[in-house]
C-alpha cells in the first residue's frame, strides 16, 4: 500500500479563465481549486468538458502566483 487514497476530492472555488481549448473539447484553465479539503490554490491544468477528468497540473499559492506574475512582467520589460 502506498499510503495514498484513491479518491481525489476537489472543489473549483473560482473559474478564472480558459488558457486554450483543444480539438478534443478539453480545456487548459486557470482556476482556484481546493484539493482534498485543503486551502484553495491557483491551479493550471486540462479539464474535460464536464470536469469529471483532468490532467496533471500545477498548483500555486498566492505568494507563488505573485512571483510568477512578477517574473512575466519583468520578462516583458526586458524584451522591449
Amino acid at each position: 500500500m502506498n499510503g495514498f487514497e484513491n479518491e481525489v476530492r476537489f472543489e473549483i472555488v473560482e473559474k478564472i479563465g480558459v488558457i486554450t481549448e483543444h480539438d478534443t473539447g478539453w480545456r487548459r484553465e486557470l482556476n482556484v481549486v481546493a484539493w482534498n479539503g485543503n486551502q484553495p490554490k491557483y491551479d493550471i491544468r486540462d479539464w474535460n468538458p464536464d470536469y469529471t477528468a483532468m490532467s496533471r497540473g500545477l498548483t500555486f499559492t498566492e505568494d507563488e502566483m505573485r512571483s510568477v506574475t512578477r517574473l512575466l512582467k519583468a520578462r516583458g520589460r526586458n524584451r522591449r
